[in-house]
């Protein structure tokens, strides 16, 4: 990823809340499923690390998240995470208007 595509993926989480939270049980199975869920959806998602009840930094927590989900780390801000995952699916429409 480039930096000029990190920074529009940036300014395009700006708006976004955050859909799930790590907190005390830190990160499971279950988390990771609904994690890919919400990538295969909408490919851009924030998240949230609730820093004083985590066991694990929101960097561990970004990098962990991303190798268990193949999707790519936009950014890590105080205990805000974003990640993109590309989903060809959401775009065939985009295609066919070309054409």
């Amino acid at each position: 990823m480039t930096s000029k595509e990190r920074a529009n993926l940036r300014s395009q989480a700006n708006s976004l809340e955050p859909l799930f939270q790590i907190g005390k049980g830190g990160i499971n199975d279950a988390f990771i499923k609904q994690t890919k869920d919400a990538l295969l959806k909408r490919e851009l998602i924030k998240l949230k690390v609730l820093l004083e009840t985590s066991p694990i930094t929101p960097r561990e927590a970004a990098d962990e998240i991303a190798r268990r989900t193949d999707s790519e780390v936009v950014q890590v801000v105080g205990g805000s995470m974003i990640f993109y995952k590309y989903n060809p699916d959401l775009h065939k429409d985009e295609k066919k208007k070309r054409k």
